[in-house]
């Protein structure tokens, strides 16, 4: 089984609605994401997927939620906490690869590819992971 990671980051406000702490206050993260790609097979130039095609597509998510405030995102229902983010990411990659062609869901194709898993850090010691429960084997 082969693995890729590629990084991106942005700047967001947020606060948790439904927290009892100093994080029920508005404030901001300089927030760092990783997108895990893993797959059992390599292309013909010996490569699981482009790093180049990845990042691409995951900073042009991160630079939508870059300076601005996720409570305003009805998806994050006044609650963007990372696991919610980590999710939205997610689900955002596998929208727009599968409308450039690539489906990173099912591990189809030439490559078998499929998207693992999303890392949200909001500091270099607090992360949040999310990971589809049917992942192939």
């Amino acid at each position: 089984m082969y693995e890729v990671r590629v990084t991106a980051d942005f700047a967001a406000a947020h606060f948790l609605k439904d927290y009892n702490g100093k994080c029920e206050n508005l404030h901001g993260h300089n927030y760092k994401v990783y997108a895990h790609v893993r797959g059992n097979r390599l292309d013909e130039g010996g490569m699981l997927l482009d790093f180049t095609k990845l990042k691409s597509v995951l900073r042009g998510v991160c630079a939508e939620l870059d300076h601005t405030n996720l409570n305003d995102m009805p998806v994050f229902k006044q609650n963007p906490s990372a696991e919610r983010i980590a999710k939205y990411i997610f689900d955002a990659i596998i929208e727009r690869e599968l409308l450039s062609g690539e489906d990173l869901r099912k591990g189809e194709g030439k490559t078998s590819v499929w998207l693992q898993a999303v890392d949200v850090f909001e500091t270099d010691t607090s992360r949040a992971r999310y990971m589809p429960d049917d992942l192939p084997e």
